[in-house]
């Protein structure tokens, strides 16, 4: 059974695409737990669409009772990873924990992927993860209870998640492969590589963004903070014993003693929505399906 600490405080955590959504809400948490945290994102000037940079972001985190350095990355770019990890260790002293959350997404099939939306959902899904895990893992090695977590889903082979968006799923699944493949690469190494995956549709900026014609969307989904806080159950186990797992949200909060989880609801007592790659039902939830 794997043991578990009851906070962050003192650690340092670098979180990629943390300026809003779900990185922000992991690091929020963290902070409030009194950890240090890297906001690593790419967002300095506000975007008219998407509310948020890595200075509002910061900014919060620090009200939050963390200590924070925000730092421009775009993590298709070696270097640009490099610098930030280099800084976060110059003013943390190491890096505990890394949380691969940034991705980019189009919910678009063949004929309709652009090549260059192709190539950005490749190089920040997948191959940023693996780049950011890679140039990480060197620091992640000497902590006392390191972690990786990636935001990515359980590899689910049925085709019904490749036919209508093959590109979005290459690329996402790309994170979940480097999970598969870290887990047991660095297991002997005791960093633990997990995914954590949300259950229904979590509303965020971006999510307003691609639903912008669908103004019911918000009753259908949770709040980022059910992902923030699974995401801190998951970081506070012992990296030894808890790793290669493909866990799902409230599966984690159940199994942490959380039996309400109606308080995530955007919407009191809304249908709530099944996110993509994942299937079945739930017991005594009654879920709206993924096209």
């Amino acid at each position: 059974m794997s043991t578990q600490s009851s906070t962050l405080a003192g650690k340092t955590l670098f979180i990629t695409g943390a300026s809003r959504g779900i990185g922000k809400a992991i690091a929020l948490k963290a902070a409030r737990g009194g950890a240090n945290v890297v906001i690593a994102a790419k967002t300095t000037e506000p975007h008219p669409k998407l509310p948020g940079t890595i200075y509002t972001a910061a900014k919060e985190v620090e009200e939050a009772g963390g200590a924070c350095l925000p730092c421009q990355v775009d993590i298709r770019y070696e270097d640009q990873i490099k610098a930030a990890v280099e800084e976060a260790v110059a003013k943390f002293g190491g890096i505990d924990i890394l949380v691969n959350n940034a991705s980019a997404i189009s919910m678009t099939g063949t004929l309709d992927t652009e090549v260059k939306k192709f190539d950005l959902m490749m190089g920040v899904n997948g191959r940023g993860a693996f780049l950011c895990s890679k140039i990480c893992l060197p620091y992640l090695m000497k902590s006392s209870n390191p972690h990786i977590l990636s935001i990515s889903p359980p590899l689910n082979l049925n085709s019904r998640w490749f036919k209508d968006h093959v590109a979005y799923t290459m690329a996402k699944y790309g994170m979940s492969m480097c999970v598969l493949g870290m887990a047991e690469e660095f297991r002997s190494k005791n960093v633990a590589v997990n995914a954590l995956w949300p259950r229904t549709a979590i509303y965020t900026a971006a999510v307003q963004m691609i639903c912008a014609d669908n103004k019911e969307i918000i009753n259908e989904c949770r709040k980022p903070e059910i992902m923030a806080d699974a995401a801190y159950t998951i970081l506070t186990k012992d990296s030894k014993t808890y790793t290669g797992n493909f866990a799902i949200d409230d599966e984690i909060l159940r199994d942490a003693g959380v039996t309400d989880l109606s308080k995530y609801s955007c919407v009191e007592g809304g249908k709530l929505s099944l996110d993509f790659f994942l299937e079945g039902d739930v017991p005594g939830q009654e879920l709206i399906q993924p096209a």
